[in-house]
């Protein structure tokens, strides 16, 4: 009796952790890399990824730039933008006063990676510049989340 609660409690604890961890049903970026739009002149882009893991899968808040709606922070997901040359603050819906820098140069691409992180009472996102090889070796596998997703 106690060895089949036991599987069972191992079965549900399985499926809760599959469950956070399934990425939205979007497109992965390994699959509409070579048909995204080239970066018009004067301007850069800049992608923002999040890794596809349970942990803080329920923080999923909007993210801004210099406080526009661009994206939403979710698991196993990326959006990007488009902008001007020129330096950008991005920061979350949830922490507005926790701000990235990001210095965008004309056909520059930077990458934002969006990992949660937890304090005594809440969790946020933490935003961070990445380097474009570690970016890259992640991103293939996660799934465009664009504009439809948009926190207005």
């Amino acid at each position: 009796m106690r060895r089949t609660a036991l599987k069972f409690i191992a079965i549900a604890a399985l499926a809760l952790l599959s469950a956070g961890c399934a990425s939205n049903g979007g497109t992965k970026y390994r699959d509409m890399a070579n048909v995204l739009a080239k970066i018009k002149p004067g301007e850069g882009r800049i992608f923002f990824f999040r890794a596809d893991t349970p942990f803080g899968s329920a923080l999923q808040p909007g993210v801004r730039l210099d406080k526009v709606a661009v994206g939403k922070s979710r698991p196993g997901s990326f959006f990007f933008v488009d902008r001007p040359a020129g330096t950008y603050l991005a920061a979350t819906v949830a922490d507005p006063q926790k701000t990235l820098g990001i210095p965008l140069e004309e056909g520059e691409t930077k990458y934002v990676r969006m990992s949660p992180s937890f304090g005594l009472v809440t969790g946020s996102i933490v935003l961070d510049l990445e380097t474009p090889e570690k970016a890259k070796a992640e991103l293939g596998w996660l799934a465009y989340s664009g504009q439809a997703l948009l926190d207005k």
